[in-house]
C-alpha cells in the first residue's frame, strides 16, 4: 500500500521497574518510528493487579483499553503539524498502592507532502459571505465533537477501507488555490463513482449524519476513545445520528455534494485530536491485539 509509512514495521520493547519482568512494564510500539499524519500501536505489559494505566505523549493523555489482565493497549496519533523529533511516551501503572513508571522515545521522522497548484473559478475558493457564520459554526461543532468521544473501545479488530477502489493517498497535500494556499488535506480521496456503497471502516456510533458546508452529506462514527471517522460529499447517507454500526455495514451512497470539482469518497480520520492518514490506520491496527 503506497504512502502509509515510510518507517520499517518494527516493535520496540523497553522495561521498567524492577529486575523481575513481571514487576515491570513493558511497552511495545508498532511501528518504532512514525511520521507527521501517522498512528502507533502501543501495546503494554503491566505488573499483574494494575487496576489504571496512563499514557501520555505531546502534551495530551491519551485513552487506553484493556487487552487482558495483563495487556493494555492505546493508539497514538501523530498530527500533520507535529515537527520531526524525539518525543517522550510516558507510561504509568499501578496496582495495590504501588506506582510504576516507563518511557518510550517517539521518532518522528520527516514526511514530503505534495503541493498543488491549480487555478478555478474564483468563487470555488472564496466562499460567500451569506455562508460564512454557517462555516464558523459547523466547525465549531466539530471542535466540540473531537472532544467528546465514547469512553470505551468500539472498533472491533482491523479497519477497512470504506469504498472498493483506488485512492491517491493525498492526505496531507498543500493545495494553492489562485495563488492562495489552503489548510493541507486532512484525509483520503478515493476515485469512486456515484452511487457506490460506502462501508463503515469499522464499528462505532454515529455522532453526525447530515449536510455541511465543505464536505456535503457527512457521516462521522465516533469508534470511541477518540478515534474517528469522517466521511464525506455522499449523495444518500443511510445512517441516523445515535445508531450504532458494524464494520462494513453500508452507511450511505458516493456522491459529489459540498465543495467539489467531481464525485469521489473524502475519508478522514481523527485519532485524538489528532488528524492522522486513514491508510496508516489501515495499516497499523491490523496489528492489534484481540478485542477483550
Amino acid at each position: 500500500m503506497r504512502g502509509i509509512l515510510a518507517s520499517a514495521w518494527l516493535s520496540t520493547v523497553l522495561m521498567a521497574g524492577s529486575a523481575h519482568a513481571a514487576d515491570s512494564i513493558a511497552i511495545t510500539a508498532t511501528p518504532a518510528s512514525s511520521q507527521p499524519g501517522g498512528v502507533i500501536l502501543l501495546t503494554m505489559t503491566v505488573p499483574a493487579g494494575s487496576d489504571h494505566v496512563g499514557v501520555h505523549v505531546f502534551n495530551s493523555e491519551i485513552p487506553v483499553y484493556r487487552v487482558d489482565d495483563l495487556t493494555w493497549g492505546a493508539l497514538v496519533g501523530v498530527d500533520l503539524a507535529i515537527r520531526p523529533g524525539t518525543y517522550s511516551v510516558s507510561v504509568d501503572a499501578k496496582s495495590g498502592g504501588r506506582q510504576r513508571q516507563a518511557t518510550y522515545s517517539l521518532n518522528v521522522v520527516p514526511r514530503q507532502f505534495p503541493v498543488r497548484v491549480l487555478k478555478v473559478d474564483p468563487a470555488f475558493v472564496n466562499p460567500p459571505p451569506a455562508a460564512e457564520r454557517r462555516i464558523v459554526r459547523e466547525a465549531a461543532e466539530l471542535e466540540q465533537l473531537w472532544r467528546q468521544s465514547f469512553k470505551d473501545r468500539l472498533w472491533l479488530g482491523p479497519f477497512v477501507p470504506p469504498v472498493p477502489f483506488k485512492t491517491a493517498s493525498n492526505f496531507g497535500a498543500r493545495s494553492i488555490f489562485n495563488g492562495q494556499a489552503r489548510s493541507p488535506h486532512g484525509g483520503a480521496d478515493f476515485a469512486s463513482p456515484v452511487g457506490a456503497p460506502i462501508a463503515a471502516p469499522n464499528a462505532g456510533r454515529v455522532v453526525l449524519a447530515r449536510d455541511l458546508y465543505f464536505t456535503g452529506n457527512t457521516v462521522i462514527l465516533d469508534h470511541g476513545l477518540g478515534l474517528f471517522s469522517l466521511l464525506a460529499h455522499l449523495s444518500v447517507i443511510e445512517v441516523h445520528e445515535g445508531d450504532r454500526v458494524t464494520s462494513g455495514q453500508e452507511i450511505g451512497k458516493v456522491g459529489a455534494t459540498g465543495r467539489v470539482t467531481g464525485p469521489h469518497l473524502h475519508w478522514g480520520v481523527r485519532a485524538g485530536g489528532a488528524r492522522v492518514d486513514p491508510l496508516a490506520v489501515l495499516a497499523v491496527l491490523q496489528h492489534e491485539a484481540p478485542h477483550p
